[in-house]
């Protein structure tokens, strides 16, 4: 069976692992956390940058950070993943759900104006497979009505927006490193802090609500308690492996690049022909390689075609349910005008494989995704046929 997804290790790794044990310092906030740290503010410009043990973990930092209070709402996407509403529900906050573009599948920009109210707090976007909002007009917006940005990018490692990279663009953001992304540590994050102001209380509250970073500085003399806070921190064994995937960063990213450049030429006949719909990325955003997706005519066809390709061995996969239309979302969070997008796309994307090493069994991949697609279409002919 090819999988999926399979994570992929850079060939430094284990080395760099066994020194952080050698330097005798396994918890975290060690020599490898510093060394992403300084990578992660260097190649993105943020004003600093904290490793956290999940991107879920950074988005609850900046929750936090944003003093949100019981009632308090927060616009964001419907077609994410639930740590980006989580994050903000466990403080108490109403996540507002907006309706995505059809192009790009980010949150449509033009319905934000209308779902901010006197309780908005923030805004939370989300950069899908890698390809950036449209982060000029969402600034904009948000500086009209005096609310901070926070930037779910934990799809966007080294992705960018006009040349500015995805997370440094809002006051906060959000990376993700858990094995499925395109640097992976197993699991991680980080979060990366953009407006200074919460430079301080983002180390306190990451550090359990201590100010153990000022105490390691040398700049008070003991530490305590002085704020709310939890373990926020990974270990030196997950930065050692980080590190050795940040260091060769951009060398995963072209080869991811190669792949989905391969994807993409293949299903463009395909959607010429009006039989799928390829993924589009503005000419402003330079993309990642996070993922390939394709978007089918219908939830049927979407059925038929991974069932097929999971008959010929090859794995894929579809993403989000809406976070609307879920148990808890409907619990914690109201709808801000339609969803028909979130609604359509959700149901026909499906997630081709990718993953660095796929590249000498392409052929076999294409091979199966065309007889998938057929079989899609036979069975959707099928259907209509005994239903008229």
């Amino acid at each position: 069976m090819l999988p999926f997804n399979k994570p992929y290790m850079s060939g430094r790794e284990l080395d760099l692992i066994k020194e952080a044990y050698a330097q005798g310092h396994l918890s975290g906030d060690g020599m490898f956390t510093k060394r992403c740290h300084s990578w992660l503010e260097s190649h993105t410009g943020s004003a600093k940058s904290l490793l956290t043990h999940s991107c879920t973990a950074a988005l609850e930092i900046a929750a936090l950070l944003l003093d949100l209070r019981p009632g308090d709402e927060v616009i964001m996407p419907s077609f994410t993943f639930v740590s980006t509403a989580n994050a903000f529900v466990l403080r108490g906050a109403v996540p507002v759900f907006v309706d995505i573009r059809a192009d790009t599948l980010n949150i449509d920009e033009r319905l934000l104006e209308a779902a901010i109210g006197p309780r908005t707090k923030a805004i939370c976007v989300v950069h899908y497979a890698g390809v950036a909002c449209e982060m000029d007009e969402i600034m904009t917006i948000a500086r009209r009505h005096g609310l901070p940005v926070v930037e779910d990018a934990a799809q966007g490692v080294m992705s960018s927006y006009k040349g500015r990279p995805l997370g440094a663009i809002g006051q906060l953001g959000a990376f993700s490193f858990h094995e499925t992304k395109n640097v992976i540590s197993g699991e991680g994050g980080a979060l990366l802090i953009n407006d200074a102001r919460y430079i301080e209380r983002a180390e306190i509250i990451r550090e359990k609500g201590t100010d153990r970073s000022r105490f390691f500085r040398g700049q008070v003399d003991k530490y305590t308690w002085i704020d709310v806070g939890s373990s926020y921190l990974p270990g030196e064994v997950v930065a050692a492996f980080l590190f050795a995937q940040l260091e060769e960063a951009e060398s995963i990213t072209q080869q991811r690049l190669k792949i989905w450049d391969t994807y993409h030429c293949w299903a463009e006949r395909l959607e010429v022909d009006d039989r799928l719909r390829r993924p589009v990325v503005p000419a402003e955003c330079q993309h990642n390689a996070h993922m390939y997706y394709l978007l089918l005519p219908s939830l049927a066809h979407r059925e038929h075609f991974i069932a097929s390709l999971k008959s010929q061995e090859v794995g894929a996969v579809f993403h989000y349910v809406p976070l609307h239309s879920t148990p808890q979302g409907r619990r914690s969070g109201r709808v801000s005008g339609q969803m028909d997008v979130t609604d359509s796309c959700s149901e026909r994307l499906v997630r081709l494989p990718m993953w660095i090493g796929i590249e000498p069994h392409m052929d076999r991949v294409l091979a199966a995704c065309e007889t998938a697609l057929e079989h899609a279409e036979a069975a959707s002919r099928m259907h209509w046929s005994s239903a008229t």
